[in-house]
């Protein structure tokens, strides 16, 4: 792990992988449960985890660096179920880079148990790992100019759910009723890091 300076009292840690990221957000938001971290914000990315707020950041970039990554646990997190319809304009291509029909890309795609890797780009926007790396599909060539809000889309090893309309490249595959940003709510984002997910396909769908 690297651990760079941000500011008075936070910390960026670098780590070399997703899965790290994973395991080291982890455990810091055990540590700060069980009282030996004293932090404001735990923020998890692609690769890296930020600590804002940190009570004593030289002492924790020291531990941190020395420190091997923690191995990424189980939890039982409560399990999100988005519904969802199979019904996306890049489903068939998806299925094709697959090998495989458009409804055994849908099956495989709802089997899969995902994890909420890091959150970014909109608010409730959540980048969900789980699909085996040979499910992996690149963006889109052109990117679209409109997205609607609830499109399920795959890029790289994520699936993600746009939460409002908005411009986006990945690949679309289906369609979601479920509410993912609501400022009236508490919380407001459907899905945080750590959350368990899986995709319902809508009976009939």
């Amino acid at each position: 792990m690297r651990a760079l300076h941000v500011g008075d009292d936070a910390l960026l840690v670098e780590v070399s992988s997703g899965e790290e990221a994973q395991a080291l957000h982890a455990e810091l938001l055990r540590r700060r449960a069980e009282g030996a971290l004293t932090v404001r914000e735990i923020v998890p990315a692609a690769r890296t985890v930020l600590l804002d707020g940190l009570a004593d950041p030289a002492r924790w970039a020291a531990k941190l660096t020395t420190a091997r990554v923690p191995t990424l646990r189980s939890h039982a997190r409560e399990l999100v179920e988005l519904p969802v319809r199979y019904d996306g304009p890049d489903l068939a291509a998806v299925a094709e880079r697959w090998g495989v029909a458009e409804r055994e890309a849908a099956r495989i795609h709802a089997g899969t148990e995902f994890t909420v890797a890091f959150c970014g780009f909109a608010p409730g926007f959540g980048y969900l790992t789980g699909l085996p790396e040979r499910y992996h599909v690149p963006r889109r060539a052109t990117p679209r100019t409109s997205v609607p809000a609830g499109a399920v889309a795959l890029a790289g090893p994520y699936t993600g759910v746009y939460p409002r309309s908005s411009p986006g490249g990945w690949q679309l595959i289906g369609t979601t009723d479920a509410v993912l940003w609501d400022h009236t709510r508490v919380p407001a984002a459907l899905l945080a890091p750590g959350t368990r997910v899986r995709f319902v396909p809508v009976e009939g769908a």
